[in-house]
């Protein structure tokens, strides 16, 4: 099953996206992965601030996953 949310992790980056490290989350939970995605330019405008030659980002899943459980047959005890 699909996580309840993402969540856009904004990294800083060396020069042609290298040694890149997560310097802040975006604040905003997206309900699919292609939203996230889809708003990806605008929270990098929001986090140009940041004091690294390149800013990237990364949608990342996160919250609860629900599992569903199958039963192999009467229980034993």
């Amino acid at each position: 099953m699909d996580p309840l949310f993402y969540v856009m992790a904004i990294m800083g980056c060396g020069d042609g996206n290298t040694a890149c490290q997560q310097t802040r989350v975006d604040p905003v939970q997206y309900q699919s992965i292609r939203a996230c995605q889809q708003a990806m330019p605008a929270a990098l405008a929001r986090n140009s601030d940041i004091d690294y030659p390149v800013v990237a980002a990364s949608c990342r899943a996160t919250g609860a996953r629900m599992v569903q459980a199958k039963a192999s047959g009467p229980a034993r005890g």
